[in-house]
């Protein structure tokens, strides 16, 4: 059984972006030094924002706003800038390994991912499993066989309705534990920010999320990180928390951070953030506030990220159809 808010259609998607591009038009921005903008297409408290918050932290000396756009799951703030805002040249826009999957999976419409252009990835993040501190699963072994006794017992918070990389991270886990991914109670949210809300207020029981987002809310010590869906365990705030693997399932889930920009910023404006970020990443600063934000050493601009982004997005639509999300 799957639980999820009202069904987004992408046609939707662009009307409300058109709205939104019609009521709030941005003042136009030529050159570097004035004020850049940041959009997190989700609600304020997950890993999208953290990632605007990074690229504002590494433009230390060009000023930037950050800017909430939500909705679809990242369609919106998609759709708005390949349409509405496409000649910015200094707006950019957050991603993660989720919109390249919702791009493999066909959810931000006909776009593909050379409708955009790639600016930097500036950190990776892992997926991770979680629960409440006062929650009776003490690993991920103890959670997965309640799910599998039990499946409408416990209510799993997912950024992201069927196919999202949340939900997929429990499809492959729940597989190898024997359990059919439909049988699943995920709910959906609009982002990490309120999987975690919802987790807190106890109206979930577990939430699929990432490293980055749990690591915030495990320095309050009201959650217990059942496992983390990296190679080995990560440094940091959750570095006595198992890997999947190392309790008996074989899955992994990086996730890359970064921002990109509209298909027709000009190749001079995209040259100039291209090595404002390679500039930025390789100082010392950078690794530390990258660190601060929970994140881990990721680093590509330009050229090599567009064509590294090409191949995900296809490996993304390989394990998707694994799970019938795409045909």
């Amino acid at each position: 059984m799957y639980i999820r808010p009202a069904n987004l259609t992408f046609l939707l998607c662009t009307l409300l972006a058109s709205l939104h591009a019609v009521a709030a038009k941005p003042e136009p921005a030529t050159e570097m030094h004035e004020a850049a903008t940041c959009i997190v297409p989700a609600k304020p408290g997950g890993g999208m924002d953290l990632t605007c918050k990074l690229a504002q932290a590494a433009t230390a000396s060009q000023p930037m706003q950050i800017n909430y756009l939500p909705g679809g799951v990242g369609a919106i703030a998609w759709t708005t800038i390949i349409s509405q805002r496409k000649a910015e040249p200094n707006t950019l826009v957050a991603y993660s390994g989720g919109s390249l999957l919702n791009l493999a999976e066909g959810k931000f419409g006909k776009s593909d991912a050379s409708n955009v252009r790639w600016v930097a990835a500036i950190g990776t993040d892992y997926g991770m499993i979680a629960v409440r501190k006062d929650s009776p699963y003490k690993n991920l072994r103890e959670l997965m066989d309640a799910i599998k006794s039990k499946p409408a017992n416990i209510a799993i918070g997912a950024g992201g309705t069927v196919g999202s990389q949340d939900w997929l991270k429990m499809a492959q886990i729940g597989k190898q534990a024997g359990i059919d991914s439909k049988t699943m109670r995920l709910v959906a949210f609009e982002g990490g920010g309120e999987s975690f809300t919802a987790l807190l207020a106890n109206h979930v029981q577990a939430v699929s999320g990432d490293a980055s987002e749990a690591s915030l809310h495990a320095r309050d010590d009201k959650i217990r990180v059942l496992a983390i869906l990296s190679d080995a365990r990560l440094p940091g705030p959750l570095a006595n928390v198992p890997t999947a693997r190392e309790q008996g399932f074989d899955v992994t889930w990086p996730i890359i951070r970064g921002v990109y920009m509209g298909p027709q910023v000009s190749d001079k404006d995209y040259q100039k953030w291209v090595s404002y970020f390679q500039h930025a990443m390789n100082t010392p600063a950078f690794d530390e506030q990258r660190k601060i934000h929970g994140l881990f050493p990721f680093a590509m601009t330009g050229k090599e990220l567009t064509e590294y982004i090409q191949k995900a997005v296809a490996n993304y639509r390989l394990q998707a159809k694994e799970f019938g999300m795409v045909r």
